[in-house]
């Protein structure tokens, strides 16, 4: 009978946990020796899969990372593959009722200590300061279009200014963006899903990352470029009465008569841009102006144990510099929320968190959805079974930090430390809000594989485990799968950290070798399209 230790096989999160991980394939009648004794493995465990550590009966809470999970479906013995077969939500098994998982919600109760770095450990990195203060890492010109009726128009544009040779004039900018999408028509005027389209449009022009934007418009939209631009905050009341000279660069197809009358104008306006752009030049900037936005996308179980937890040290160590550092995507926060509501600086922003979490249930029920059946197919594939599982391992990538604020989607990120941001879970989308917050760089952690950019903030993507790394060594920055084999989450915390800093610097991820990134602006429309 084949016998090995658990530690070699597997990983039990917190002593007292009803399952362990496989690190590798264990197979059937495999026998692992722990302090307590034996455990014999039923069936082939596949790699970040989770087997029983003792039995559970039919109903009873199954308990990983030191929380519940979901509920046993039927008995289940130790040494059980424990997955979608024998696990599921509880009372009513993913109705969206928010009954399945009675959490207790606590407000402020533990708020850690923050012990700041001094001037002696302050670290700066060579970036793009901007007038009102901020830092960009990359410093790029933006062309965005209030309206899918003219995001044909800011995409020929930006075609005009493909590949080094169009830049060459240029040092310094790091290329031309069209934010082309499919909204700006069809809402309802003034409602919800047209102020938050306006929000977003006006960070990516507002973006850090952004040297210099035009505003290209059809004429007739709902979402009038004048509008937009004031609404968005983009101009002011006296810049309006003061008159067009001191107002953003705006091409609207209709006044200019015709779409290739607009994308000549675009060209020859771009070009004064990018000669406004080109002045901007990297000085040492101390890297408390960086604000990381984080995000998760194709995960597996060892998202939680490996690159998450090691995202969120990288997170503690720019909060302690004075950094922003954000998390998003509540519909995969879903379940754990309760954990940080207790690290709120004060009880209204843990309720503005759990507020979120109504509203979900409520948004989700609207479509016969359900919030708490949230794992995708390839998420299952890689052994997670409940969102309560998945949503306790993205957790980690928010470190240990206070919990200063909670913000819209897209909404400008104004607080530096540890954040929230409300945003879908599907990745384009929450990296669209989190970029529009402000964020000028993303981490990006998957373990089944994404090829994810988004410009102009650079996203690391982290491998969650070696075999990925080695299987798609053209997209992982780095990789997480060496927790596994015995490197510690602190040192693999600190390696992001840096790698983080060197990116904003200049260094270029493996998407943006790869011309990643145009294609991945995806603003959340929310209403109905009329």
């Amino acid at each position: 009978m084949n016998e090995i230790s658990l530690d070699d096989a597997a990983i039990l999160l917190r002593e007292g946990d009803d399952v362990a991980v496989a690190k590798r394939k264990i197979g059937a009648g495999t026998v692992l020796s722990t302090p307590n004794g034996t455990v014999q493995v039923a069936t082939d465990v596949p790699a970040g899969h989770k087997f029983a550590m003792q039995p559970v009966k039919n109903g009873a809470p199954v308990v990983k990372y030191g929380q519940i999970i979901g509920y046993a479906t039927t008995d289940i013995r130790a040494g059980d593959h424990v997955h979608t077969k024998n696990l599921g939500f509880g009372a009513g098994q993913g109705s969206g009722s928010g009954d399945a998982l009675a959490l207790d919600y606590e407000y402020c109760t533990a708020i850690p200590t923050v012990e700041y770095y001094g001037a002696d450990r302050s670290r700066t990195f060579p970036g793009f300061l901007r007038k009102d203060g901020r830092v960009g890492t990359r410093n790029y010109v933006g062309l965005v279009s209030t309206v899918n009726c003219s995001a044909s128009t800011v995409l020929a544009i930006a075609d005009r200014f493909r590949g080094d040779e169009a830049l060459k004039d240029f040092p310094g900018v790091d290329g031309v963006i069209p934010f082309a999408h499919k909204g700006g028509c069809g809402q309802h005027l003034g409602g919800a899903d047209y102020v938050q389209l306006q929000r977003t449009l006006a960070g990516m022009a507002d973006h850090p990352n952004v040297g210099s934007y035009l505003i290209a418009g059809l004429g007739c939209e709902v979402n009038q470029a004048m509008a937009m631009m004031q609404h968005g905050g983009l101009i002011t009341a006296e810049q309006l009465l003061a008159g067009k000279p001191e107002l953003p660069t705006t091409i609207i197809i209709q006044d200019e008569g015709g779409f290739r009358k607009a994308v000549n104008r675009g060209v020859e306006e771009t070009l004064k841009l990018l000669k406004r752009a080109s002045q901007a030049k990297r000085t040492e900037q101390p890297i408390a102006g960086m604000v990381v936005g984080t995000n998760c996308g194709g995960s597996d179980g060892n998202s939680g144990i490996t690159a998450n937890p090691a995202v969120g040290v990288a997170g503690d160590e720019f909060v302690r510099h004075g950094a922003g550092w954000v998390l998003a995507e509540t519909s995969e926060t879903y379940g754990a929320e309760h954990l940080l509501t207790r690290r709120a600086v004060s009880r209204e922003v843990g309720e503005k968190l759990v507020a979120l979490m109504r509203w979900w249930e409520w948004y989700t029920g609207m479509w016969g959805a359900s919030i708490d059946a949230n794992p995708s197919p390839g998420n299952k594939e890689g052994g997670l079974t409940t969102i309560y599982e998945k949503s306790l391992g993205a957790l980690a990538k928010g470190g240990s930090m206070p919990l200063v604020e909670v913000y819209k989607f897209a909404e400008k990120i104004d607080k530096k430390g540890f954040a929230f941001m409300d945003t879908p879970g599907h990745d384009p989308v929450s990296i669209t809000g989190l970029g529009a917050g402000g964020c000028n760089l993303i981490v990006f952690t998957t373990g089944r594989g994404s090829c994810s950019g988004f410009k102009p903030a650079p996203i690391l993507k982290i491998a969650t485990n070696t075999a990925l790394f080695n299987r798609m060594p053209e997209d992982m920055d780095i990789d997480a799968g060496v927790v596994l084999s015995g490197v510690s989450i602190h040192d693999l915390g600190l390696q992001i950290f840096e790698e983080l800093i060197a990116v904003a610097g200049g260094k270029k991820t493996l998407s943006e070798q790869q011309g990643l990134g145009e294609a991945e602006f995806a603003p959340w429309l929310l209403g109905p399209v009329m």
